[in-house]
């Protein structure tokens, strides 16, 4: 084959280009010992001037990885869930693998869809951010040697699990602002089917439990984010409306600061230009950063023979106190 010739090169036209044996590419192209610089330096030459480049799907498959993970998530296009990506992806270069992702919509059935077609191109490990509770379509691939790992949410499987303290964060949030002198506190969150919107509204009636106050079903809405603005409307112009509000998630804090109300807010989860409002806007931040790397580590720590029974790590959450959770009634 010459430098003109259709078609990738391969290390035997490196070989003979250099004037070497095939082994003494090998040798150089997988930077292992035994080869003199001079002859190294004349196979350096020839890769560069044919632009070859090393078959990696070839490389990993004799060692019987595919360096590649899958990662299942709610929605690209979220700002939380793209943190969590980045993690996900930074940590898996440092591994020398790659990162197929895609989202699941919330729908349990594109979830399997997705996972499945990644385990079908040989994925070594899923992360899964779970949009239902039925996992045993992960079973089969468990048994075939493939790792997994669940973000955000539990799965239906006894995996490892990475989580934030949604009940806690949510607790801690709703007792600032009863703190701040507000009896009538709305929760509007996303749909109570959803882990963590439970989770949260859990710790917004622990939190009004432990005040000794009582749970009253009309400040209570939960549902899709488009959904939020208008509920939260409806609250505040009615008979009792509530003096505050605690938001379950970002997008839903932002559908609330559209209705151009401004009760006293807490929102679940930090969002962009937050602080730069008037008031800047009070929230229970966690860190999607964190927790994609540490389900990241947490795959590549079992990819690299850790056996030992499935952990559940949850993360802490911190109140950030801002303006708008300090308004009194």
């Amino acid at each position: 084959m010459t430098e003109s010739s259709r078609g990738r090169p391969t290390m035997k036209d490196v070989a003979a280009l250099a004037g070497v044996a095939l082994k003494t590419v090998s040798r150089v192209v997988n930077d292992e010992p035994g080869v003199n610089p001079a002859t190294a330096g004349r196979v350096t030459s020839a890769i560069e001037r044919l632009g070859y480049r090393r078959n990696e799907s070839a490389r990993v498959l004799r060692r019987g990885r595919t360096a590649s993970v899958g990662l299942v998530i709610e929605d690209v296009a979220d700002p939380f869930y793209a943190g969590f990506s980045r993690a996900v992806e930074d940590v898996a270069l440092r591994h020398g693998s790659l990162l197929l992702s895609g989202s699941s919509g919330e729908d349990p059935r594109r979830e399997r869809e997705l996972a499945l077609a990644f385990c079908a191109r040989g994925v070594d490990g899923l992360i899964i951010v779970p949009a239902g509770t039925d996992h045993d379509y992960l079973r089969p691939e468990l048994d075939a040697g493939v790792a997994a790992v669940f973000a955000d949410r539990p799965g239906g499987l006894d995996a490892d699990t990475v989580l934030c303290d949604n009940a806690g964060g949510a607790q801690a949030g709703v007792a600032h602002l009863i703190r701040h002198g507000h009896r009538r506190v709305a929760f509007v969150g996303d749909s109570a089917s959803i882990f963590t919107s439970g989770e949260r509204l859990r710790g917004y009636r622990r939190a009004l439990a432990e005040a000794g106050l009582p749970f009253d079903p009309s400040l209570v809405a939960t549902g899709p984010a488009r959904l939020a603005g208008s509920a939260l409307a409806r609250m505040l112009s009615g008979e009792h409306p509530p003096t505050a509000v605690f938001t379950g998630n970002g997008r839903i804090t932002v559908a609330a600061l559209r209705t151009g109300h401004r009760p006293a807010l807490v929102g679940f989860d930090d969002f962009e230009l937050s602080d730069l409002l008037d008031p800047g806007v009070t929230v229970v931040a966690q860190d999607p950063v964190r927790l994609g790397g540490t389900a990241a580590e947490l795959l590549f720590r079992r990819l690299s023979g850790d056996l030992g029974p499935p952990e559940r790590i949850e993360l802490p959450t911190r109140l950030v106190p801002r303006g708008s959770g300090e308004l009194p009634p």
